[in-house]
């Protein structure tokens, strides 16, 4: 059985006939990792023989044309040769997903806990804050758009005086928190006030929460 070599297509190959030099890259984050250039003995050889056809004006054309079948042959093995090496040296620096087959960088994108791809089963760390972050802008972004009045009724000064819809006098609507009807210019907060002490009562309150006088 004829031996083959083990690849996949997370690699460019970067050899020309004066050597050898792959790049291999993540298929996840995309961080490419380039091996040493190796030069080519075979590459150097058809070098001189170019250079020597030229100075005799094509007189070693024939001998040339057989030299550069069985370099061809040559170079092609020693090409294999070339890219078994460095995949072997560049595979302590990628790992292979058991669940998605992706190679990624060890560097990066391998989750060691899980012995996964961080696409499989990311940090969950950095999930969280990012997460975090991402909340954080969306409220930025939704307290920048509210308007002054809105932000004004979320205090808890309005929720505690209470906030009516429509006027108690003629019933028209009330669009915000207003101190007199725009329809017929009705109180529309009448906040009440201790007998005894003069502090302010809660709508509604049977006692004054200062002195404990009942509410007239």
């Amino acid at each position: 059985m004829s031996e083959t070599i083990e690849f996949s297509r997370n690699y460019n190959d970067l050899s020309t006939d004066q050597g050898f030099q792959f790049e291999f890259n993540c298929n996840r984050c995309g961080s490419g990792y380039r091996t040493i250039f190796q030069p080519s003995v075979l590459g150097k050889v058809s070098s001189a023989l170019n250079v020597a056809d030229n100075l005799l004006g094509g007189l070693m054309g024939r001998a040339r044309n057989v030299t550069e079948s069985v370099r061809s042959a040559g170079w092609e093995r020693a090409h294999d040769e070339a890219f078994q090496k460095a995949a072997a040296e560049i595979r302590p620096d990628f790992r292979q997903c058991p669940r998605c087959s992706s190679w990624v960088c060890l560097k990066s994108c391998w989750n060691n806990q899980r012995g996964l791809c961080k696409e499989c089963a990311p940090d969950m760390g950095v999930e969280m804050a990012a997460a975090q972050s991402s909340r954080t802008v969306e409220e930025i972004w939704a307290h920048s758009q509210m308007a002054e009045e809105d932000r004004q009724m979320l205090t808890e000064k309005s929720w505690r005086e209470g906030v009516r819809a429509t006027c108690p006098q003629c019933n028209a609507a009330l669009e915000k928190n207003v101190k007199f009807c725009p329809e017929c210019g009705a109180k529309i907060q009448s906040a009440a006030h201790c007998t005894n002490c003069g502090a302010k009562l809660t709508p509604g309150a049977k006692f004054c929460p200062e002195c404990g006088t009942k509410a007239a």
